[in-house]
């Protein structure tokens, strides 16, 4: 997986085959899957690179159908939906071996002025003052090596954690709170930054449906992977600049978890929502 901001950057450059028809390169890597954020965030790409710049992109919902094959590029079919005086939709399949594996529908708009307000951003410690995630994370050496070679694109800091019995009557019984950024410089491009947002935002948002249960992706008997991700982009922002990801889980049922975040920067915008569920079957033994 890329292992620098510029690598992320990369993986992004999508081949041109035909109108509306892209290829994206594979990483190097270990996992036995294509990891979800690659292929949202090439796909979001692809949907970008069909609509005239003036449109921003605003919201995106996916589905993970099959897992991906590491070994073989990922072709992305963008069909045009809508192109209206104030937004464009997009949708797009990934394919591989002649089967779809992912399926994307991105909505864009015109930016333009209207009412506002925001969630308060919680107060946490700043991102200097927290652990690294791998730091706050129990495992061993060889978890420690597969994290630096296949996450190190990217800064995580744990800024607070609520465990079984810590939240009290009435409180969000699960909550993760982490830092995060792309480490090291994404070009200025806003669309390239939302990529490469989007590409980090499906690393760790799953874990926090395991949060009530004390358990971790990697805990014996797990068995998880991102079923759908949804994300609305409300105000820019840029991705290789601390972001606090404001994590929760409102439910888990049917061997399926949902997970919740708001996105806010360093100063307290709040400038992205972000939904998941996902398989979590715990089957100790």
């Amino acid at each position: 997986m890329p292992q620098s901001a510029q690598e992320v950057v990369d993986l992004l450059d999508l081949e041109t085959i035909e109108d509306n028809l892209f290829r994206g390169q594979q990483p190097d890597t270990e996992l036995q899957r294509v990891f979800g954020g690659q292929v949202a965030a090439q796909a979001l790409t692809a949907a970008t690179r069909t609509v005239p710049e003036q449109y921003v992109v605003h919201s995106l919902h996916s589905y993970f159908l099959r897992p991906g094959d590491t070994a073989v590029p990922i072709v992305y079919d963008v069909d045009t939906l809508r192109e209206g005086r104030s937004f464009a939709t997009r949708r797009v399949l990934a394919r591989q071996h002649g089967r779809p594996i992912f399926a994307l529908t991105v909505d864009y708009q015109i930016p333009e002025p209207g009412l506002e307000h925001q969630d308060a951003m919680p107060d946490v410690p700043a991102p200097e003052e927290c652990p690294t995630l791998l730091e706050a994370t129990p495992g061993s050496q060889r978890i420690a090596e597969h994290w630096n070679r296949e996450w190190s694109a990217l800064d995580i800091r744990l800024a607070g954690l609520t465990r079984p019995g810590d939240a009290a009557p009435g409180e969000v019984l699960t909550r993760s709170r982490l830092w995060i950024r792309v480490n090291g410089e994404v070009p200025d491009d806003p669309r390239l930054q939302v990529a490469a947002f989007t590409y980090a935002s499906d690393l760790t948002l799953l874990a926090a449906s395991l949060v009530p249960h004390d358990l971790y992706i990697a805990s014996p008997g797990m068995q998880a992977a991102s079923l759908d991700h949804t994300i609305w982009f409300h105000r820019p922002f840029r991705a290789d600049r601390w972001w606090l990801y404001d994590q929760t889980s409102p439910s888990a049922s049917g061997g399926r978890g949902l997970a919740l975040a708001k996105v806010f920067t360093r100063e307290g915008v709040l400038v992205a929502t972000v939904a998941q569920e996902g398989l979590i079957r715990h089957r100790p033994g």
